[in-house]
């Protein structure tokens, strides 16, 4: 920080990451609360030698400097550095400011890679809300605690866990899914036990928690983690508030986050502009379609969630705007996103399995993908963080040139879901291509002649149809026609 930079924040800009303090003589014992709120935060400035006026409702400052600047600097630095005041030695950078012949310290406290940080007991813990100190609640300090296994949570084995507890139709689906979609991959010649050690999703005989969420069987994760749910809402409105209906589709649970993943990203497609430009080698290139911003968002999502919280994962679509929130807060400031690489994910090994099907960007959280959000539609995207949770939301485009769900696409989509019986399509007005798409969400492995019948037409005209759709990229057949299925992008 320069004196230019300390003199702007006097006038009252950034205050949540910047306090003041007199301390002319000696530490003031307030301070301790702010270097606890700041460490468990998003860091910040402390300021010494800086007095507040308050008159009429606003407040003024007025630089009056510290006296004795050695003494004072290092009875505060030894604190800090010291097994006394504190659970751990907290880092710290000092500058001396001489502001018309007065000495400013200015000391910057960084945001802990261990939390909490707290004074002498846990529940001493502070954090930032605005411009003041809060003591953290109970459920804000256990999801620090949480905080403390980030990025190696994933990675530990489940004791009690063995092969047989991966869900074989999702393993399996996301084996043809590499073959399809990343063939040269050399785990693609593996056995299926093999393959799952290659990429972590078991090791010596156990599975991972990363590996477990993943693939598993629903019983299997439920046993390890009762409150596994990813919820998915659509919301006719703009609000919670002002919606007619408490919600016109709400997913039903999933094995795994595969399964969920798969769901939810169809669901998204339906709202949002995709159109699909293949490469000779049918495999889709990097885009900069709205849907490769939200797959990115989709992909993050499910990799950084805290799935050991009390709240859940939840995606809620309104009319108006796309959110993603996450139990579990971001693990680095937000003023910094789109300025660096942020490769820091809650579940590396979840990430893996996503980048191992290229399906999300190297170099972490693929934030510029996201942000661009904002380039292709002109509609704001934001990006919130608070201990215990964290948002991404996109506004959508009103008069965009994407595609927009008709009264009765939005009853054929809420009627034929993954987990329900097709019922009668001919009545629905809708372009058969949709009928067929949509008969194949609801039975992956349907038949030529199974789509015909649902239809009313012949099997030469639904040929036709699916023809169209696997060279549009829409639709993709992996394994034989006997065995084989379906897999909608």
């Amino acid at each position: 920080m320069t004196k230019e930079e300390l003199l702007s924040r006097l006038n009252g800009i950034e205050w949540n990451d910047f306090e003041i303090k007199e301390a002319k003589n000696e530490v003031p014992k307030t301070v301790w609360e702010t270097v606890s709120a700041f460490s468990n935060s998003y860091g910040g400035w402390i300021v010494f030698g800086v007095k507040e006026k308050r008159a009429g409702g606003k407040s003024t400052y007025e630089i009056q400097g510290v006296e004795n600047t050695e003494k004072l600097e290092q009875d505060f630095v030894t604190v800090l550095r010291s097994n006394g005041k504190f659970n751990q030695r907290i880092s710290v950078q000092t500058i001396k400011f001489d502001i018309d012949k007065k000495v400013v310290l200015a000391f910057y406290i960084p945001m802990s890679e261990y939390k909490p940080v707290y004074i002498s007991v846990p529940t001493n813990t502070y954090i930032r809300l605005g411009s003041g100190d809060q003591r953290a609640t109970e459920f804000e300090v256990r999801a620090m605690q949480r905080d403390q296994a980030f990025g190696k949570k994933s990675n530990e084995a489940v004791f009690g866990t063995c092969y047989k507890d991966i869900n074989q139709d999702s393993f399996q689906d996301y084996r043809a899914y590499l073959r399809a979609f990343n063939s040269e991959l050399s785990y693609n010649t593996l056995s299926d036990t093999e393959f799952a050690v290659k990429t972590g999703i078991m090791s010596n005989g156990l599975l991972s928690v990363g590996g477990l969420l993943m693939f598993g069987n629903i019983d299997a994760i439920l046993r390890y983690n009762p409150d596994f749910l990813i919820d998915y809402i659509e919301i006719p409105g703009s609000s919670i508030q002002d919606a007619k209906n408490r919600y016109t589709y709400r997913l039903q649970e999933q094995e795994n986050i595969w399964e969920y993943y798969k769901i939810i990203l169809h669901r998204l497609r339906t709202r949002i502009d995709n159109p699909y430009l293949p490469r000779p080698d049918g495999i889709a290139p990097d885009d900069n379609t709205l849907l490769y911003c939200v797959r990115e968002a989709l992909v993050n999502f499910c990799a950084h969630a805290d799935y050991f919280s009390e709240i859940h994962s939840t995606v809620r679509v309104f009319d108006t705007s796309i959110q993603f929130q996450n139990p579990g807060s971001f693990p680095v400031n937000l003023k910094i996103l789109g300025q660096t690489i942020v490769s820091q994910p809650r579940n590396p090994n979840i990430l893996r399995f996503f980048k191992l099907a290229r399906l999300s960007e190297n170099g972490g959280y693929g934030i510029d993908k996201i942000l661009n959000w904002k380039n292709l539609t002109n509609c704001a995207v934001t990006i919130d963080s608070d201990i215990t949770k964290s948002e991404v939301r996109f506004e959508l485009p009103i008069n965009a040139n994407q595609r927009q769900l008709t009264p009765n696409q939005r009853q054929l989509t809420t009627r034929l879901t993954p987990n329900s019986t097709p019922t009668d399509v001919n009545g629905v007005n809708l372009p058969l291509e949709e009928k067929v798409l949509a008969l194949i969400i609801t039975n992956n492995k349907i038949s030529i002649a199974e789509i015909a019948s649902s239809t009313g037409k012949s099997r030469r005209n639904i040929d036709r149809v699916i023809d169209a759709l696997k060279k549009s990229g829409k639709l993709v057949r992996l394994g034989s026609a006997r065995r084989g299925h379906w897999v909608v992008r």
